[in-house]
């Protein structure tokens, strides 16, 4: 039985209903350090009973002493400053969770606008770093204007007529052609961040294909 974990981050708590949707029906919960905070406060308006999630994971910085000893049975601390929580939740997850195939990550921005920005491109990272493509797993992040995941070769994926599309690479040799957007990105030079931003979907699907196996970042608004 394939399941879907959710990933509760320390930045900006989701207002609408989508995110605290995939909270409701998740099969398993992680909460990043402080964000058990958030997840407990919210808990009772989203689930109808105060909650508490399946675990919770971290260096501890942001969780009282009060909190990490009533809390104790559930709490995972890990002290290396290698790897932030998000990364640290990620990959307790796809090391524990049998039959696992999509991540979703919320409250991963909002706050810190470098935590926002770093949250993001470890998107990317986690695809190859964890070799999710040949293990069939998905990892998106979601908050309550969109949502973001990343894609390191040719691919479609449904996002509806009119849907806000942006996307970003590190990568400054990737070409990228495309159909089904306003604006065709296939001279785009990827050298600067704007460069593939505030586009917009003509079609239901959204075909992306790469010049060679690279990595880049899609915003869907």
């Amino acid at each position: 039985m394939e399941k879907t974990v959710v990933i509760i981050c320390d930045g900006q708590f989701p207002k609408t209903e989508y995110p605290r949707y995939l909270m409701k029906t998740a099969d398993f919960t992680i909460c990043c350090d402080g964000a058990l905070v958030k997840y407990l406060r919210a808990s009772k308006s989203i689930f109808g009973e105060e909650r508490t999630p399946d675990l919770v994971i971290g260096d501890m910085d942001t969780l009282s002493a009060a909190m990490q000893k009533k809390y104790a049975g559930i709490i995972v601390k890990e002290d290396e400053q290698e790897h932030n929580d998000q990364t640290k939740a990620v990959r307790w997850a796809l090391s524990n969770i049998e039959g696992l195939s999509r991540i979703y990550i919320i409250g991963a921005s909002g706050g810190r606008l470098d935590h926002t920005i770093g949250n993001a491109s470890l998107l990317m990272e986690y695809t190859r770093l964890f070799d999710l493509d040949s293990k069939g797993i998905t990892i998106e992040s979601v908050t309550d204007n969109g949502s973001a995941f990343a894609i390191n070769d040719t691919v479609e994926f449904d996002c509806g007529i009119g849907r806000q599309v942006s996307i970003f690479s590190p990568d400054n040799s990737l070409r990228i052609k495309s159909s089904g957007l306003e604006y065709r990105t296939d001279d785009v030079v990827f050298d600067n961040w704007w460069k593939a931003t505030l586009n917009k979907a003509v079609s239901d699907t959204v075909r992306l294909e790469f010049n060679h196996p690279s990595m880049a970042l899609v915003f869907l608004n």
